[in-house]
């Protein structure tokens, strides 16, 4: 009788979790958020302008004596709150994880800002390579994060927020978002520094090409998992 009083007691669905799971969602998703956060960096380091996700951080980081990891983490903690306010009761509780995550890759960017120190780019040249170079690493970063099935980072979750509230298209939403972001930067640069600080061409890139970079590693690696499916079916 002790027992199955204890048992009631207990949520059963708890051991419905898959524990190993759910590590190596997790362990994908930080890989990706370290790896994006050298995207980010290298981005900084080009002087061209960073994602339109990060531009606002990065405008402001040269305003406030801040880091930009720092920053980055207030920035993200307001679209958590923009989350919450849209969705209410609808938010769901592990969406709080995006509090964990986000400041992990606030520290993560810090320290590849700190491990990039030696990275002065003199030339337009080496600019644009060094920009280049960061939207591939960016789109990495955010292919392992898609595809980790974790939570997503804040910049999605609002995306999410705003889709479930209004029943727009989620790509259509996330292109606004993207949008916005870089005219706010645009705004805040002009406003704090009467030119374009933190912000540039290298932003616009940015914001085209990273999705096509993204969907381009997705066929490699549906290429390579069909290929070692049929060398497995061959050798049976």
């Amino acid at each position: 009788m002790k027992k199955m009083m204890f048992k009631s007691l207990i949520n059963v669905n708890l051991y419905k979790i898959n524990f190993k799971e759910l590590l190596k969602n997790y362990t994908i998703l930080i890989i990706g958020l370290f790896i994006m956060s050298f995207g980010v960096a290298l981005s900084v380091k080009s002087d061209l302008g960073t994602t339109p996700i990060s531009c606002i951080p990065n405008v402001l980081s040269f305003a406030y004596p801040l880091s930009l990891g720092t920053i980055t983490i207030i920035f993200n903690m307001l679209l958590i709150a923009i989350q919450i306010i849209l969705l209410r009761s609808r938010f769901q509780r592990i969406q709080l994880m995006q509090i964990v995550l986000t400041t992990i890759f606030g520290y993560f960017i810090d320290y590849a800002l700190g491990i990039l120190t030696f990275l002065t780019p003199t030339t337009e040249l080496d600019k644009w390579i060094i920009c280049i170079i960061s939207c591939f690493v960016i789109a990495v970063g955010v292919f392992l994060e898609v595809n980790s099935k974790a939570v997503v980072l804040p910049g999605e979750g609002v995306s999410l927020a705003v889709k479930q509230v209004t029943n727009i298209e989620f790509g259509k939403i996330k292109t606004m978002f993207d949008t916005s972001n870089v005219v706010i930067g645009i705004i805040l640069s002009l406003a704090l520094f009467g030119t374009f600080k933190g912000i540039g061409l290298g932003t616009i890139l940015a914001g085209i090409v990273v999705g096509y970079i993204v969907r381009f590693y997705r066929n490699i690696v549906v290429k390579l998992l069909n290929k070692m499916g049929h060398t497995k079916k061959e050798e049976q």
